[in-house]
């Protein structure tokens, strides 16, 4: 099989022994609110003793979810990789509502097209998407996010794994210096 001439970058920061890895849907606000707390987990608990990676969990009741998530893989294709589908993320994460249906079924979102969510991250973002979220088999990626969360067990987000297990009483609310705990303390 011949390799594509393009490679996503996996989602993954810091190379320390400590595997946190987090399910994302980008437009549930649970979800943007653990987002949020990356950054500081890493510099808290340290780069070189843990690592985060960012599966993403597409759901369908977010209705441009799998639009989003394309364009955030799509991104991860770009030069710099996956600070360039981080800034997708933390764009559309800032502008969660202009993403979003009023109760999952109503809103000015409902006149909006594939098109124009791309146009919009695009805005947001900075970063041109349009010909890299085309990719033919960029599906490949968007279904290795969703075959792992399956094989896990995983079906809603944000959902929160250390070392391969699930751990359903870690929660988006919860302090960073909590989850540090977690993961430095085993």
């Amino acid at each position: 099989m011949t390799q594509p001439a393009w490679r996503a970058d996996r989602l993954a920061w810091g190379h320390g022994p400590r595997l946190f890895e987090v399910f994302l849907e980008p437009t549930c606000p649970y979800s943007v609110r653990a987002f949020g707390k990356l950054d500081e987990l890493l510099a808290l608990a340290g780069e070189d003793r843990i690592t985060v990676r960012i599966h993403l969990q597409s759901q369908p009741w977010h209705m441009y979810s799998g639009v989003i998530v394309r364009c955030i893989l799509a991104a991860s294709t770009l030069p710099g990789g996956k600070a360039a589908a981080k800034a997708v993320l933390a764009a559309v994460a800032a502008h969660r509502e202009k993403f979003e249906f009023e109760r999952h079924c109503r809103g000015p979102n409902l006149d909006a097209t594939p098109n124009d969510i791309i146009a919009r991250i695009e805005g947001y973002s900075g970063l041109k998407l349009a010909e890299t979220f085309a990719i033919p088999d960029l599906d490949r990626e968007i279904k290795s996010h969703c075959k792992y969360a399956r094989q896990n067990g995983i079906h809603v987000s944000p959902t929160f794994m250390i070392d391969g297990l699930v751990q359903a009483d870690i929660g988006s609310g919860d302090a960073v210096a909590d989850w540090a705990g977690r993961l430095l303390n085993r």
